[in-house]
Parts: C-alpha cells; sequence; structure tokens
C-alpha cells in the first residue's frame, strides 16, 4: 500500500495547481463518460479531464490512470478525482481491498476520520471513507474521500480531494464521480 501514501501526496499537489476559473453547475448528473477499456466513470460538468502527459509532468505516480479537476476553484484550490490501477498478485475481495486500503491512509500525519459510508461500486458493497490529512508538511489539512474496489487481481481506488469545508452540492457531483466506477463500458445514449 506504498501506493497510498503516493497518491495522497499526488492528488494534494493537484488541488493546488491551478486551472480556470468557471462557475458553479447546480445540476448533478454525467455529463460524459470515461472509459480507458479496464475501467470506466462519469464525469459531471464542470470537470476537466488530465491527460497523461499532464500527470506526468506534475509528477504524479504511474498507477494513476486518470484524473479529472474542477473548473470551479474553492477556497482557492481546484478539487480532483483521480483513479488508479494496482496489478495485484492474486485475486483479491473487493471488501477486503478496501478495508486494507483505509487502514493504509491511517498513518498519514494529521489523520482525522471524518465519516465512512456503505455504497456499492461496481456491484461491490465497500466503504467510502471519508478523512481529512495532511499528507505535504507546509500544504494546508485537506478533506478526501476514498473507494476502493476489485475486479479480480487489479484493484482500483477513486479518491476526491476538496479543501476541508465543501458544500453539500459540490459534495455531490464528487461523489457521483467516485461512485460510479464501473468494469463496463458504458452505452452511449440512443445506442442499444
Amino acid at each position: 500500500m506504498k501506493r497510498a501514501a503516493a497518491l495522497l501526496g499526488f492528488c494534494t499537489l493537484l488541488v493546488s495547481c491551478g486551472g480556470g476559473g468557471g462557475s458553479s453547475h447546480n445540476s448533478v448528473s454525467c455529463e460524459d463518460n470515461y472509459w480507458d477499456g479496464q475501467v470506466g466513470t462519469c464525469i459531471v460538468s464542470g470537470w476537466d479531464t488530465l491527460d497523461e502527459e499532464t500527470l506526468r509532468q506534475r509528477g504524479v505516480p504511474e498507477e494513476t490512470i486518470v484524473a479529472f479537476q474542477s473548473q470551479e476553484a474553492i477556497s482557492g484550490q481546484f478539487p480532483t478525482v483521480a483513479i488508479t490501477r494496482e496489478q495485484l498478485p492474486n485475486d483479491v475481495d473487493a471488501k477486503q481491498y478496501s478495508d486494507a486500503n483505509i487502514r493504509a491512509v491511517e498513518v498519514f500525519d494529521g489523520y482525522k476520520h471524518v465519516d465512512s459510508r456503505e455504497v456499492t461500486v461496481a456491484g461491490h458493497d465497500v466503504l467510502m471513507h471519508i478523512f481529512t490529512a495532511q499528507p505535504i508538511e507546509g500544504e494546508p489539512r485537506r478533506r478526501f474521500y476514498q473507494v476502493s474496489v476489485t475486479d479480480g487481481d487489479v484493484g482500483y481506488t477513486a479518491t476526491a480531494v476538496t479543501p476541508v469545508t465543501i458544500g453539500e452540492a459540490f459534495e455531490k457531483k464528487m461523489l457521483l464521480m467516485v461512485t460510479n466506477l464501473t468494469f463496463k463500458e458504458p452505452v452511449a445514449e440512443g445506442a442499444e
């Protein structure tokens, strides 16, 4: 679970990085879908997809397959949602993988458990782990929303990173992206 430390560190950096300003969007629905051939999620309006080149330039670990950044700054920070992929030595139960990832982040400086919510992600019942931490010294404390699931011997983690305080409407957008991980290619509207 060494990747957990790298993931939280890079997510913190992404939140700090600029983007454009944007207007607030009140509707909470998928505007588009992300699909890489193995995993996907929905993308809500007001979020940009960060391409692989941008991620590598920012020092993001190779395990990160995609990140989305809000166009709307909150407290001067641009929240992000990132998805990582980890090859496991064998098939792992999704609940066990989720629990292991929760334990892995509990050691971070300033870690404070905020909430755990039972969610169904990609057909698996797991916990969404919500916590605050300060993984990078000198950077502000951040709030993290994290869901981990498996597809056989591959583990996936979706992590949203925000300032400690955000509004309910904004939280709903992020949660939609984090909890909509799928291992089935989305069907385009109008396709049967």
